[in-house]
């Protein structure tokens, strides 16, 4: 497997040095970096660009949950929470981590999340191309031809050229397989290709912001992700 570069964020060495130890035995894993808190881990993200992130929840200043809100959700790496207490662990997943570890961590607990990080990169890696059923069978449905998916109950439905597909996955698990680069979560029940944007309208009343395709589909923007948007929708090219 390919190297997977490792962030470890906490606010006590003795937790970022017992990482590193349980880290050890695992060649493809290198550490790129160790951070103090909140604030040099959003930089880290930001600069290091890790395939995984060891993210301490309770923390001065900024804690775990600030720096996936500040970072964005779905650009974050693949996430393990690790705290001291059990009683963050849904808001963990709700906030998208893969795994959630309470101190003090156990090597075979530990082996077990190694084991679904390498998983989760592995999708990753073979992201790009999703299988949708047809009338005929499945079709690998590529990435470049995805225009935006929404929610649909329990299934997700994938618009593409006019066509729709249904697949019975939430947009939660989609994200982490899509390009973060190329798309954007813009509401809990969306997902827009960034390039297929024609442009963010507001209302003059300042109440509601939609993103309006190249096809004049418009979507609405949650106001909590809306400066995420904007800013995804900058560094994207766009005809």
């Amino acid at each position: 497997m390919a190297e997977i570069r490792a962030l470890i964020v906490d606010d006590e060495p003795l937790a970022r040095r017992g990482i590193r130890q349980l880290l050890a035995p695992y060649p493809d894993i290198v550490v790129a970096g160790e951070c103090r808190d909140g604030r040099e881990a959003v930089r880290a993200l930001a600069t290091v660009k890790p395939d995984l992130v060891f993210l301490d929840i309770q923390m001065p200043g900024l804690d775990g949950f600030g720096v996936v809100r500040v970072h964005g959700a779905e650009r974050m790496p693949v996430t393990i929470f690790v705290t001291a207490y059990d009683e963050f662990a849904v808001r963990a997943f709700e906030a998208q981590a893969l795994d959630y570890l309470v101190k003090p961590l156990s090597e075979s607990r530990f082996r077990a999340t190694i084991a679904r990080v390498r998983e989760r990169l592995r999708s990753r890696g073979a992201s790009g191309r999703i299988p949708v059923p047809t009338a005929t069978g499945a079709l690998l449905l590529d990435e470049d031809a995805i225009d935006w998916i929404e929610a649909q109950d329990d299934y997700a439905a994938i618009h593409s050229g006019g066509r729709q597909y249904r697949i019975r996955e939430p947009l939660s698990a989609l994200a982490t397989r899509l390009d973060p680069a190329r798309f954007a979560r813009i509401h809990r029940s969306a997902i827009v290709r960034l390039d297929r944007v024609r442009e963010l309208r507001t209302d003059r009343a300042g109440r509601e912001t939609v993103v309006v395709l190249r096809d004049g589909t418009r979507l609405p923007v949650s106001r909590r992700r809306l400066g995420q948007v904007k800013s995804l929708l900058r560094r994207s090219p766009r005809d």
